[in-house]
């Protein structure tokens, strides 16, 4: 952790919490030493992620919160963890989606950041379960009008998340019926024993039912995804084509990962261009 006294309030948090997840714990004083700010301004920082639930506060620092595999954060929740991942993330993987093509994205915070990388991707068929999703395009249709090129998007019916994602019975009649070159799936956890896992049991169907309509599946997930598991598993490793993700992939990760997938990590040497 660099000491850089003019890190955002964003890029500061998100060191707070990869240390905390990484050493089990820390306390004020040390992060005061490493981040090189004021007592006030960390203990600030700890109350802010605190209010999103992501670490407790104890009595001198801060510890991992310990979430059952049931426990389901909101979209709000999630939008402000590992930010600048998340926008490598996307980057990288919208180099896999071919102008023309059609594609599926599921719900979550790394796929909305992705949504906004595909905006220039011309002549997209989107189907999305995610009313996040959707919205990014059309946003952008209302703001820049009709313009040639301009996605498609299908957005599934059915019954809302947390997570802002639609699922249920009507999403999936509506996505069974259908077929995609390429699904970039966001997840609650992977893991090479639990494969990718979700603690909602409807959005676990929901999201089977991407996979086995896709032709290729790309799962976007930043570094803290790894070794989580929530309640019900919806795909193994082998069902995926590519995992995208970040430089803080440990290399133990790495070397399982790749095992099962082609990996890309975002902002290293050949991330590739196509599916």
């Amino acid at each position: 952790m660099s000491e850089n006294q003019n890190l955002l309030a964003e890029q500061r948090r998100a060191l707070i919490l990869d240390e905390v997840r990484r050493r089990g714990g820390v306390r004020v004083n040390e992060l005061t030493r490493k981040l090189g700010v004021s007592d006030m301004t960390v203990r600030r920082d700890l109350d802010a992620l605190a209010r999103q639930g992501v670490l407790e506060k104890v009595h001198g620092g801060a510890v991992p919160v310990v979430e059952a595999s049931t426990h389901e954060p909101g979209f709000e929740a999630k939008s402000g963890l590992e930010l600048s991942a998340k926008e490598d993330i996307a980057r990288a993987a919208a180099t896999l989606a071919a102008p023309g093509t059609a594609i599926a994205l599921s719900g979550g915070t790394t796929t909305y950041a992705l949504a906004q990388q595909l905006l220039d991707v011309p002549d997209l068929t989107v189907v999305t379960n995610s009313v996040r999703v959707a919205d990014v395009f059309h946003a952008a249709q209302r703001s820049a009008g009709t313009r040639p090129g301009a996605a498609t998007v299908v957005l599934t019916g059915g019954v809302r998340t947390p997570s802002d994602s639609l699922v249920g019975p009507v999403a999936d009649q509506a996505i069974a019926a259908l077929h995609f070159d390429v699904l970039f799936l966001g997840v609650h956890g992977i893991s090479p024993g639990a494969g990718l896992s979700t603690p909602n049991l409807a959005e676990a169907e929901t999201n089977r039912r991407l996979v086995q309509s896709a032709r290729r599946v790309v799962v976007v997930a930043d570094h803290t995804k790894w070794g989580t598991v929530g309640l019900s598993s919806f795909a193994s490793l082998d069902q995926v084509d590519t995992l995208v993700t970040d430089a803080g992939l440990p290399a133990e990760a790495r070397a399982e990962a790749g095992e099962h997938v082609r990996l890309v990590v975002a902002g290293e040497p050949d991330p590739g261009t196509e599916i």
